[in-house]
């Protein structure tokens, strides 16, 4: 059986608790503190997945009042960093290389945003992660990719 690394199994720890899964947001949002600003909420992750969950409120509008699209960016930079810590294998490593992304509708409604590969993406070189944002009505507001490099991590 694969053995799990330290973030997913964080995460299946702290998801059972009450408020687990607030607790383990609050933890990478701390790790990588700019995520902080949208207060991202992860909702799920399992293997080559993330999703999490962008609150609509005033702190994330634009000039519309709807939900900025570079909060929403953030918030799926955010699923596919967590996503690939928790599914990368033990002798890879990844860095981003770039983000592409389109606009597709208003986001008037909290946020849902998703990352995801395959299992059989993880070879070195360049990797693209397929990243969705939701509003509440399942409506595609944002779709595009992350571009990953992915390389074997050094002989220590």
């Amino acid at each position: 059986m694969k053995q799990i690394n330290k973030t997913l199994s964080t995460f299946r720890k702290l998801e059972k608790l009450p408020f687990g899964k607030s607790l383990f947001s609050i933890i990478v949002s701390r790790v990588a503190p700019y995520f902080s600003t949208i207060d991202p909420h992860i909702i799920e992750l399992i293997p080559n997945q993330c999703t999490c969950v962008i609150k609509k409120k005033k702190k994330v509008f634009n000039h519309i009042k709807t939900v900025h699209v570079i909060a929403i960016c953030n918030g799926l930079e955010m699923a596919m960093g967590v996503m690939a810590e928790a599914s990368v294998p033990k002798h890879l490593r990844w860095i981003p290389k770039g983000m592409t992304v389109d606009y597709t509708a208003k986001a008037g409604s909290d946020i849902r945003c998703v990352a995801e590969v395959n299992q059989d993406d993880w070879q070195p070189g360049d990797m693209f992660v397929n990243i969705t944002a939701y509003d509440s009505n399942n409506i595609v507001v944002v779709k595009g990719t992350i571009k990953l490099w992915i390389s074997e991590k050094p002989s220590e």
